[in-house]
């Protein structure tokens, strides 16, 4: 972790990132050098499986709207054969991350496990057809009734969203499975906060981020979910101030993070940080901590709210992109705010325009 001052040193703000020297064989001919990435993210790999609904279908289906709670499969499979008209897409808050970060024109990488089913072939297929490099860390089919992990996303007419999700095969990943190859080349590692649920999991991103930091990559935590801050605080603050570099989370998630009874009083903690933390608000827009204080950005205009599945994923792709590509934080917060703009406007998490486009055309580039 280091101060704000010292950020452009390691993640590149508002310069780059230097390249890492080449190495010369005895042959004198030059080793082919791996492509640096600018974020790599490490989360559960799902797949979403998103559906219309009505409050009537969410008492059907005993689920308490606008929550997000853990399924085993039999439930999952119950809930899924009992919804129609479902759009099924690779998933999972980091893994959106990424395909966002890749469609604005950045180059990403994850790491997630899947098996050798259905579902697992769903995940690999597209979020390769995203831009994202991925190589499954898990070949085998399923594992003692386990499958590949999947996240029923509910959204009623309000563009509200409830969530079942079945962890399935997320919940093998242990730190052998982190390809610390992969990790070496990024800018950036972005860790996503509901791994933390995960004792082997756990340690698998501790690894990881030491591996990050003797690269000299900085690295990035989405606080995911205010429940998940809740069973986790310590934890996070634990790495709050002694393996972070960047902070996302939302109004709730840091307030409960810093026990703080406002808002305000929350960011006035994060400031103390010294990190550099970007906290959305929903139609309010987001706030950065900057080197100067505080700077608050309005939300980007939307035309139709329609499921806000995703929004937080894409508001850090954006910023993060940014981030990588020497912007300051209060652009990289209106490029995520953007981001988040477009996700929130269809159905599912992933973008279905390019995001590139989406900000050439604002005048963001």
């Amino acid at each position: 972790m280091v101060d704000r001052d010292g950020l452009e040193t390691i993640i590149g703000y508002p310069g780059s990132v230097s390249e890492p020297p080449r190495q010369t064989p005895p042959h004198g001919r030059a080793a082919p050098v791996p492509v640096q990435l600018d974020v790599v993210g490490i989360g559960s790999a799902l797949v979403d499986v998103v559906v219309p609904a009505t409050e009537a279908d969410l008492r059907t289906l005993e689920l308490v709207k606008g929550s997000m709670s853990l399924v085993d499969r039999a439930r999952a499979e119950s809930i899924h054969a009992g919804v129609g008209g479902a759009i099924e897409m690779s998933g999972g808050s980091a893994a959106n991350t990424m395909a966002g970060v890749a469609s604005l024109g950045g180059a990403a990488g994850f790491v997630g496990k899947v098996l050798d089913d259905r579902l697992g072939e769903v995940f690999t297929r597209e979020i390769r057809a995203a831009g994202v490099t991925f190589e499954p860390i898990g070949d085998q089919a399923e594992v003692d009734g386990i499958g590949t992990g999947r996240c029923l996303v509910l959204v009623t007419d309000d563009a509200d969203r409830t969530m079942a999700t079945y962890l399935g095969a997320a919940t093998l990943m242990v730190p052998a499975d982190v390809p610390l190859d992969l990790v070496v080349r990024a800018k950036v590692l972005y860790l996503e906060g509901y791994l933390w649920d995960l004792p082997p999991a756990i340690e698998a991103m501790r690894r990881a981020i030491a591996a990050a930091h003797e690269a000299g990559a900085s690295v990035a935590l989405s606080l995911s979910d205010p429940f998940c801050v809740g069973r986790h605080q310590r934890e996070f603050l634990e790495l709050l101030h002694e393996h972070l570099d960047v902070l996302f989370g939302n109004e709730e998630e840091l307030v409960a993070l810093f026990g703080t009874k406002s808002f305000d009083s929350a960011v006035e903690a994060a400031l103390e940080t010294g990190l550099l933390v970007a906290a959305t608000r929903g139609a309010k827009g987001s706030v950065v901590t900057t080197p100067h204080g505080p700077v608050a950005v309005e939300a980007a205009p939307v035309e139709r709210v329609l499921d806000t599945t995703g929004a937080g994923d894409l508001y850090a792709a954006g910023f993060l992109y940014g981030l990588t590509h020497g912007s300051e934080p209060e652009h990289c917060a209106r490029l995520g705010g953007l981001c988040a703009s477009e996700v929130i406007s269809h159905l599912g998490a992933r973008p279905e325009r390019s995001l590139r486009e989406l900000v050439a055309n604002a005048g963001l580039a």
